[in-house]
């Protein structure tokens, strides 16, 4: 397992970045076939010097992403944070996968799950082209455009990688059906799911 260690707006000395690799190793025992680890430090000046660091910890395997991130006053403390954040997202789904057995495909496993990639093109000073769609002046539109490689999944499978990923959706398409769906957290532990027909 590779453990990549950086910062951005910031310096990482080799004391955290050994403290970080020996508390990312502990992580392979709760998850098996883990690739690499990215853990990315970022500091922001902002007004409130509490949440003046950002850690975004990602894990990279042969099955879905699994991102933490968490924000402190201070490195140590926003790694923390991050890295139990990450265990509990662990947990949550070696638990969901132990009541729902069967949860994974060999075929799920075999996709690459992150290929982003951020399109932003200028056509001059007053317009310029932002995923498809030509903007004029500086107006307050700001477009993100990202694509990922998957294949089909069924809604437990869904329910899955949104944990893992640890957003509150996730887009994806129905295996049985064949439609795009998200599947999406309301409150407590219930969730949602939407089903678009395309025509």
């Amino acid at each position: 397992m590779d453990i990549v260690v950086t910062g951005r707006h910031c310096t990482v000395s080799p004391d955290l970045k050994e403290l970080v690799t020996e508390r990312i190793a502990t992580v392979e025992r709760l998850r098996d076939r883990v690739i690499r680890v990215e853990v990315e430090f970022s500091a922001e000046n902002i007004k409130d010097p509490s949440d003046a660091v950002a850690v975004q910890i990602t894990m990279r395997s042969r099955g879905p992403v699994v991102r933490a991130e968490a924000r402190a006053g201070d490195k140590n403390s926003a790694f923390d944070q991050a890295f139990d954040r990450l265990k509990s997202q662990l947990r949550k789904a070696a638990d969901r996968r132990k009541t729902h057995q069967g949860l994974r495909l060999a075929s799920a496993l075999d996709t690459s799950q992150l290929s982003a990639s951020l399109t932003d093109t200028a056509a001059d000073e007053d317009k310029y082209e932002v995923a498809g769609m030509v903007v004029d002046g500086d107006g307050p539109l700001v477009v993100r455009e990202k694509e990922f490689d998957t294949s089909p999944l069924s809604l437990a499978q869904a329910l899955d990688e949104m944990e893992l990923v640890g957003h509150d959706f996730f887009l994806y398409q129905d295996a049985a059906t064949g439609r795009p769906s998200v599947v999406y957290r309301r409150k407590a532990y219930n969730y949602g799911v939407i089903h678009l027909n395309v025509s």
